[in-house]
């Protein structure tokens, strides 16, 4: 087993500043506030998994910053939504792709009419659809991409459009993860299925983290083009995973509910929302006993 140098007060919110910001996507529901408790959970493990899975990847922070500090040797994400995804497979996939999705960040100039230009061309190839995706997810408020999201007004310090958009820090962010493209691999598509096919080896963990629809809460859908999710098979398929995994829940009483009846471990744990409001936010595991007391 490693042994661990840190602790994580679960009854303070994490201070994201302090957390390197890996993700190139401004992401509602991200998970950088989470990052200490990922690493603390993942040096728990008597030995570095073989692969980590997130089948719901989203802007993939977790994904990203495991296959940075080496936490497992392999990661693979998982997401549905084909425009997140073309960045994704832009970046890890296509030859060359990541440098130029840099580039062409860095040449764009950012203001209404070219935004607009860009929103309305056609798209025609995959990298299209990812640097498309990528202008839209920082000029969209809260960075929501999906349908009927609004472009930002004032925006940060009344730069309106442009007061998300760090080019030469995404191309940064960009070229980073074309460097650790030997650790991550991103599939497009349904992560239950992707679970299910690695459910029987021991040597995968997963971190789940699926959009938050239940008991019809409907951030889940305000915020993703695919929120719909039946909850019931995910706690059953994460029953027969012979790995260890680590979920991330809106505290509700269904899904303690479901925890309790699989035998899960539930702990609630301190974070902030995108307006820095003090929340709460549910772990559920096999086993939390990794997790330090506060």
């Amino acid at each position: 087993m490693h042994q661990l140098s840190f602790w994580t007060s679960t009854d303070h919110a994490v201070n994201v500043a302090s957390v390197p910001q890996r993700s190139p996507f401004r992401y509602p529901g991200g998970k950088t506030w989470l990052i200490p408790y990922i690493r603390q959970w993942l040096l728990s493990q008597r030995e570095p998994p073989t692969v980590l899975i997130e089948p719901f990847a989203g802007g993939g922070i977790v994904s990203v910053t495991v296959a940075a500090e080496r936490l497992a040797h392999r990661v693979l994400m998982v997401e549905r939504d084909e425009a997140v995804g073309s960045v994704w497979q832009t970046i890890l996939h296509d030859h060359g792709g990541g440098e130029w999705l840099a580039q062409r960040i860095v040449s764009f100039i950012m203001n209404h009419g070219s935004v607009a230009e860009l929103l309305r061309a056609p798209v025609v190839s995959v990298r299209d659809q990812a640097f498309q995706t990528m202008v839209k997810n920082r000029v969209n408020r809260g960075g929501i991409m999906a349908p009927g999201a609004g472009l930002v007004k004032a925006g940060e310090n009344g730069k309106g459009l442009s007061s998300r958009w760090y080019p030469e820090t995404l191309k940064k962010r960009i070229l980073d993860i074309v460097q650790m493209r030997d650790r991550l691999e991103f599939v497009q598509g349904d992560g239950l299925a992707v679970l299910a096919q690695h459910a029987p080896n021991p040597h995968v963990v997963s971190f789940i983290d699926p959009p938050y629809t239940v008991a019809g809460k409907r951030a889940g859908s305000r915020l993703y083009k695919y929120a719909h999710l039946d909850h019931v098979e995910l706690f059953r398929l994460a029953s027969t995973l012979a790995g260890d995994f680590l979920m991330t829940y809106d505290d509700a009483a269904e899904v303690r509910g479901l925890a309790e009846q699989h035998g899960f471990e539930v702990r609630t744990v301190a974070m902030k929302s995108t307006h820095h409001a003090n929340m709460k936010e549910l772990l559920v595991g096999r086993s939390l006993a990794w997790l330090q007391e506060g």
